[in-house]
């Protein structure tokens, strides 16, 4: 994705640019559950190319892959069909981390032009990943509190489901906060980004010998 495509600017980022991505994790997931269908493909309603499509693409796959692994822990669930989903929860989870590093790139071209200061740091995690856990916080937010609202379970379940929403909103805003804050860091120079691509071995024929070993 070009940078350049896109209406936001380096110094928009550290005014309110993770409650945004907020906003735009939060339709993702409620857009999800109005099908409630893992087979159901993401309708991105943002112009391609934009920030905004990255982000509901990404959320859309962290909230389908949410309800894969629950069925997926069905005790019940045929052997074979279980295994055909394994294989596609693996599938998903390299179009995630595909999606990470996409807005990895993102962040690399909108910054490229920032010359970082003499005593510049990197951070333990690249923006990205930050937004990561945000986006799979929208999908906890949104079944916890969902949990809060059942009908059929003990008041017991209810308070403790209410007392760990309370923590993952709290979670939110701490995480929303710091990535406001590391993307002026990186826009002041601050501190800088590298992109790492993940290189995961398993699913690459040549660097999982079993895959390699049956070539």
């Amino acid at each position: 994705m070009n940078s350049d495509n896109v209406n936001i600017t380096v110094g928009e980022h550290a005014d309110g640019f993770a409650e945004r991505c907020n906003e735009v994790f939060d339709r993702a997931t409620a857009d999800y559950h109005i099908t409630d269908s893992i087979d159901v493909p993401a309708p991105v309603p943002y112009e391609p190319d934009t920030i905004e499509a990255l982000l509901y693409a990404k959320n859309w796959i962290d909230v389908a892959q949410w309800h894969m692994e629950d069925l997926i822990r069905d005790p019940n669930i045929d052997p074979a069909e279980g295994m055909k989903l394994k294989h596609r929860i693996d599938a998903s989870n390299q179009d995630r981390t595909d999606r990470v590093e996409d807005l990895d790139t993102y962040f690399r071209d909108l910054y490229k032009r920032v010359t970082p200061l003499p005593d510049a740091q990197i951070n333990t995690e690249s923006p990205a990943w930050a937004l990561d856990r945000l986006s799979i916080l929208a999908v906890k937010i949104y079944h916890m509190l969902a949990e809060t609202e059942r009908t059929d379970a003990s008041p017991e379940h209810i308070a403790r489901c209410r007392a760990k929403l309370n923590v993952l909103l709290e979670q939110r805003e701490d995480l929303s906060k710091a990535i406001n804050t590391l993307l002026d860091d990186i826009a002041g120079g601050r501190k800088y980004m590298k992109v790492y691509r993940q290189m995961k071995m398993y699913n690459d024929a040549d660097t999982n010998p079993v895959l390699y070993a049956k070539k």
